[in-house]
C-alpha cells in the first residue's frame, strides 16, 4: 500500500465538468473540502461515470435492506483494513440504522441472527477465499431470493475492488 497519495485528486480541468461537479456534491454531503475518491476516480472521465452508475445501483439503489448493504460493505472495508472505506462506511450505515453494538459485531463476526450470520460469513469467504463454499452459500441462500445472491456477490467484490484501487492510488480519507 502507498503512504501517500500516487495520483492526486484531480481540479476542474483534469476531471471535466461533470466528474469535478459530482466530486463537489460529494465534498458537500461529507462536508469537507474535496472527497478524494471521487475526485481521483474522476480522472477516468466517462469510466468514472459508468463506475459510479453501477457502484449506485448497488448501493442505495439495490434490492438489499440499507442496513444489510451496509454490513457488507463495512465487512469488506473492515477486512481489507481500508480507513477509507471504513470510515466513510461507518457514517452511512450509522445513517442507515446501524448501531455501535451492530458495527462491533460486524467485526468480530459474533452475536448476529442466522440470517446476518450467513450474510457475514459469505462475504468473510469472499474477501479472504475469492470463493465461497458450498456450506456458506446454501445458509445464505435460505434468506435470499437468487437476485439478491447475485447482488451480495457483486456488492461485496464491487467494495472488496474498490479498496485495492483506494490502496494502490493512495487515496487518503478526508480530513
Amino acid at each position: 500500500m502507498s503512504t501517500s497519495p500516487r495520483v492526486r485528486p484531480a481540479g476542474l480541468r483534469a476531471a471535466g465538468p461533470i466528474n469535478y461537479a459530482i466530486a463537489r456534491v460529494g465534498a458537500k454531503a461529507i462536508r469537507a473540502d474535496d472527497m478524494h475518491l471521487f475526485s481521483t476516480l474522476g480522472r477516468t472521465k466517462r469510466l468514472f461515470l459508468g463506475w459510479l452508475g453501477y457502484s449506485g445501483m448497488l448501493m442505495p439503489f439495490g434490492a438489499l435492506k440499507r442496513t444489510e448493504s451496509e454490513t457488507v460493505i463495512v465487512r469488506v472495508a473492515h477486512l481489507r483494513e481500508n480507513a477509507y472505506e471504513l470510515g466513510h462506511h461507518r457514517r452511512i450505515g450509522a445513517r442507515a440504522g446501524l448501531t455501535a453494538t451492530q458495527f462491533e459485531r460486524i467485526f468480530d463476526g459474533s452475536g448476529w441472527n442466522e440470517r446476518s450470520a450467513a450474510l457475514l460469513d459469505v462475504v468473510t469467504e469472499i474477501v479472504e477465499d475469492r470463493s465461497v463454499s458450498d456450506d456458506a452459500w446454501a445458509r445464505l441462500a435460505e434468506f435470499y431470493d437468487e437476485r439478491r445472491l447475485v447482488e451480495i456477490v457483486l456488492l461485496a467484490t464491487n467494495y472488496d475492488g474498490l479498496a485495492t484501487t483506494i490502496d494502490v492510488l493512495g487515496i487518503e480519507p478526508e480530513r
